[in-house]
């Protein structure tokens, strides 16, 4: 169902790479809402998802970008306001770790994987929001927008320095969403729950998160299009004084001390 809550904004959205992204049902809600945007993804990703497909169901724009590099931002940030004039949304959806890939182990950090996937995961949103706020292409009441994991409050085996990227990145959504307060944009990061993602799904133990999460979540976990749904109503007007916040977005998960469910799994006295 659509309520036309998007009708007549423009955005970009970084990140989608298949069916099964966040990012992905992000852009689908947004067009049913009336939205129109930009896709961007960095080349690598391009050539291994499916984006083309995506832009052809949306009508929109595909336009590569390393989200890392302040050159492919500079002439993917012109090209939108050449499209649109000013925008409305960002959406970044973008994270990475070396280490993760790899295998090596917290307490063995390699320094310049920890460094890439620093840069991809948290300093690229910094250099998002940089290049949008040098070059004025915001409108007011606008909305940026990074997605996140409980697990920048909470420890999880194996996450590894994803933690540490999340905790980064939701303390640039709060100090540059200070500065773009100025404007009238706002800034949040949502905490989704663990999600079978291309990426999510490559972290070592991953369905043992997913299955403790839903036990732990009295409402369930949220699922990728439960996320989508979440975002077009932060994009939209109904939000506009809601900034520097990072929503958590997960069923429940993050207030639970512990559900029944899990006592039951433990409960030797039954």
């Amino acid at each position: 169902m659509s309520y036309g809550l998007l009708k007549g904004k423009k955005g970009i959205i970084f990140g989608a790479l298949n069916e099964q992204s966040i990012a992905w049902k992000v852009a689908e809600r947004c067009h049913e809402e009336g939205a129109e945007f930009i896709l961007s993804n960095a080349p690598i990703a391009m050539r291994m998802g499916e984006l083309n497909a995506l832009a052809e169901k949306t009508g929109s724009e595909v336009i590569g970008a390393d989200a890392t590099s302040i050159e492919d931002l500079e002439k993917l940030f012109d090209a939108a306001v050449a499209k649109f004039g000013k925008i409305d949304f960002i959406l970044h959806s973008i994270g990475m770790s070396v280490n993760v890939r790899k295998g090596k182990h917290y307490t063995e950090m390699n320094y310049d994987w920890l460094e890439k996937g620093w840069d991809v995961s948290a300093v690229s949103f910094h250099k998002v929001m940089r290049v949008a706020w040098e070059k004025d292409c915001m409108n007011e009441w606008g909305s940026i927008l990074a997605l996140s994991y409980i697990a920048a409050q909470r420890t999880f085996p194996d996450y590894n320095d994803m933690s540490d990227n999340k905790a980064y990145l939701e303390s640039i959504a709060r100090t540059f969403g200070n500065y773009w307060g100025e404007r009238k944009v706002r800034v949040n990061t949502v905490s989704q729950s663990p999600t079978p993602t291309t990426a999510g799904s490559g972290v070592k133990g991953f369905g043992g998160f997913l299955g403790y999460a839903e036990d732990m979540s009295p409402l369930g976990n949220a699922t990728a299009l439960d996320c989508a749904n979440y975002c077009v109503t932060l994009f939209s007007d109904l939000t506009k004084k809601v900034t520097m916040q990072n929503l958590f977005h997960d069923g429940g998960f993050s207030s639970s001390g512990v559900t029944q469910k899990v006592i039951n799994k433990y409960d030797t006295e039954q």
